[in-house]
């Protein structure tokens, strides 16, 4: 079972998120959270085997999430997912510690797939 916490300051993006998370015999949606923050907190206290943050949030982006997830050597990897399809994101969430990095406009199977990948170990990036 793959345990998951999403976060995203969209609250539709969550809600879909969790929608196609907890429809999935292998994976356990185990925390949501609004902002980058709140993201460290829950995984710190819960310990997910992947963390899927968005990389634009109030109070602590993706990516000061990421180096913070990582600088406190939380267990999660990390999968980005993110609107922008911008070369220096890509580098900036592969430089402060995350696995993968998708586009939200991606097919849902496409990112569960991302979400296995990475628990997995391995990395993933967008196909573009």
């Amino acid at each position: 079972m793959i345990r998951v916490l999403i976060a995203d300051d969209q609250p539709l993006m969550r809600g879909a998120l969790s929608m196609i998370i907890g429809t999935r015999p292998d994976m356990e949606l185990v925390a949501e959270a609004a902002d980058g923050r709140e993201a460290v907190t829950q995984a710190v206290r819960l310990r997910p085997d992947v963390a899927v943050l968005d990389i634009r949030m109030p109070t602590l982006d993706g990516l000061a999430a990421t180096r913070e997830l990582a600088r406190l050597g939380a267990d999660a990897r990390i999968l980005i997912l993110t609107t922008f399809d911008l070369d220096e994101y890509v580098t900036a969430a592969l430089a402060a510690g995350a696995s993968g990095f998708l586009i939200k406009n991606a097919p849902p199977e496409d990112i569960l797939a991302g979400i296995r990948t990475v628990a997995a170990g391995e990395s993933l990036l967008a196909p573009r």
